[in-house]
């Protein structure tokens, strides 16, 4: 069975750093593109972390860019999202989300998502 299961999230203070994983299992890791999404309360979920490009840039949002870092393990199957300097407006449910790189079953697959709070 497919799997994405995300753990790490939780109260962090605001300025503090945290990382959020997701461990992938029921597919080969390799033939799927990994990004992370995030969405606030009263809020559409948003893309914040998509996939690395083929020159080697990721286009994160504007409201975490120079703040967040998408990177992956292979050997673990495991995606990360390493948040620094965090802002109560960073507080979401943040979800990872796989993609087949062919195009096959084009809606992917979501994590569950986990909380990560951030008090003002």
């Amino acid at each position: 069975q497919v799997q994405l299961v995300e753990s790490g999230g939780g109260l962090v203070q605001p300025g503090g750093s945290h990382v959020l994983s997701c461990a992938a299992s029921g597919f080969t890791f390799s033939l799927y593109a990994m990004s992370w999404y995030r969405q606030a309360p009263g809020k559409e979920r948003e893309l914040v972390a998509p996939i690395t490009s083929a020159d080697g840039t990721t286009n994160y949002a504007d409201s975490v860019k120079g703040r967040f870092t998408i990177s992956t393990d292979n050997a673990k199957n495991t995606v990360y999202l390493q948040m620094n300097s965090l802002k109560p407006e960073d507080t979401a449910i943040y979800y990872c989300h796989a993609r087949h790189r062919a195009g096959i079953r084009p809606q992917g697959y979501w994590g569950q998502g986990t909380q990560v709070t951030v008090p003002s």
